[in-house]
């Protein structure tokens, strides 16, 4: 006897348009079973050639949405993911849970169980709920605005409100406590996570948001871009934790300007200094002395610009990075295509270089007239994957990693000009794929990357 299933109203249900799960058939034959309302009883065939049905399980959602309770209708046994389900009996069945409506898993088609995902279902499936009084900043007392946490005691203020009472005490003491517990600060770093938190408090309640010309002077004030290093008044400064120390040799990497003037500055005893996030090293945090010290892209320190102005070569107690580290996007070189081009997508990769060599041309040539359009605002620029990206142009500088992204984003560009018969025989006769470059399938589908088209906007999706 060879089963097949197919939904069949049940009284109780919650009718609704939304498919929540479906029943996958492992037999191509029989269509896939889609279940829409919270309560489903499935009908099964009682043979491939017959039109008699009969009720096998019900299916009733769950209230966490991630799972359901099946009941077994029928006179025989079922199996569950292996375990034998008596009539009447229920079990809790989860996404990827096998089914097969009989005692036997000879002569029965299985079913594999698969909860849909969509925005609004991944959106209720968590709610955090946080108390409006334990996200405020203790300096403005209003809620986080470009939230800081400062260590080690791990409060947390406004960036502006924090900058401002750290330029203030640096007026009158040695050391910076902090506005809470009056513990001495030692680092101070943006949260991400709670910025979050906070956006997403002003969105449900917009009666706890601030007005814009207080938001705009507190974004004046902010300092804090990256992680600060905060002087103690001592000479040898240790520097924040890193992965890299794992593997060092126990030393800590002072800065060059805190025991010799470079260029007539010296490091006073409450100068704030940055670590360089290429090297590990240190230097003073100058605003006004005219050189970049933080990439554009990520906001991270660098110090490649900084000392390669002031004419500072490294050694062992002063690691200085290269210039090449950190440079102009017009002065970085380019010699191969980078792995994050297309997604990290091998064949989408081996395309565009086919391309560029066959039109005669070199990687930096493209890269070069590419950067041009994006000075000209000739591009645009919603899915460039840098910090700030309205503000890039040929003279902005970026680390290494950030000219790679932008690259990435440049070469995407470039791919979707090419007319389609500029394209090798076998690119251009593929066909789009419906997820464009935000598919999955394409990293872990050798066969899909090849066969479609990722070079592309989503047309189906979430993305579109």
């Amino acid at each position: 006897m060879e089963e097949k299933g197919e939904c069949s109203s049940s009284t109780s249900a919650n009718h609704s348009d939304e498919i929540w799960a479906k029943l996958v058939s492992s037999d191509e034959r029989f269509s896939d079973v889609e279940i829409r309302s919270d309560e489903k009883v499935i009908s099964s065939g009682i043979s491939a050639t017959s039109s008699d049905k009969y009720s096998w399980c019900k299916i009733v959602r769950n209230p966490d949405l991630c799972s359901a309770t099946m009941e077994n209708k029928s006179q025989d046994t079922i199996l569950v993911d292996g375990a034998v389900l008596h009539s009447d009996d229920t079990i809790v069945i989860k996404d990827g849970s096998q089914i097969i409506p009989g005692p036997d898993r000879e002569g029965f088609v299985s079913y594999k169980f698969c909860i849909m995902s969509s925005p609004d279902i991944s959106q209720r499936q968590l709610k955090i709920c946080v108390d409006a009084d334990h996200a405020k900043c203790s300096i403005c007392l209003n809620i986080w605005h470009d939230v800081v946490t400062v260590a080690p005691c791990l409060h947390n203020f406004c960036n502006g409100c924090f900058s401002e009472w750290l330029r203030r005490s640096k007026e009158r003491r040695s050391d910076v406590l902090c506005p809470q517990c009056r513990a001495v600060v030692h680092f101070v770093g943006k949260n991400h996570f709670l910025r979050i938190i906070a956006e997403d408090m002003l969105r449900a309640d917009s009666s706890l948001r601030r007005s814009h010309d207080e938001v705009s002077l507190l974004d004046t004030y902010a300092l804090v871009r990256s992680n600060l290093v905060i002087g103690s008044g001592k000479k040898s400064r240790k520097r924040a934790y890193t992965p890299l120390d794992d593997q060092s040799d126990g030393t800590y990497h002072q800065c060059p300007q805190c025991d010799t003037e470079v260029g007539g500055f010296g490091c006073k005893h409450d100068t704030v200094h940055l670590q360089c996030q290429a090297c590990g090293g240190m230097m003073p945090s100058r605003t006004s002395f005219g050189i970049p010290q933080y990439c554009s892209g990520c906001d991270r320190p660098f110090c490649g610009a900084y000392w390669n102005a002031l004419g500072v070569t490294g050694n062992g107690s002063y690691p200085v990075c290269s210039q090449d580290t950190f440079r102009p996007i017009s002065e970085h070189p380019i010699s191969s295509i980078p792995l994050l081009a297309h997604e990290k997508n091998l064949h989408e990769q081996n395309i565009t270089d086919s391309c560029i060599r066959q039109m005669g041309r070199t990687l930096p040539d493209v890269i070069s007239e590419w950067i041009q359009k994006l000075d000209n605002r000739e591009i645009d620029r919603t899915r460039m994957m840098l910090n700030h990206a309205e503000m890039i142009t040929a003279r902005t500088f970026v680390c290494r990693d950030c000219h790679h992204k932008l690259v990435s984003f440049l070469l995407y560009w470039f791919r979707v000009s090419i007319p389609k018969y500029l394209l090798p025989p076998d690119a251009s006769a593929r066909q789009d794929c419906w997820y464009g470059y935000a598919c999955r399938t394409q990293h872990r589908s050798e066969e899909h990357a090849r066969k479609r088209n990722h070079v592309c906007r989503p047309t189906r999706g979430s993305n579109v």
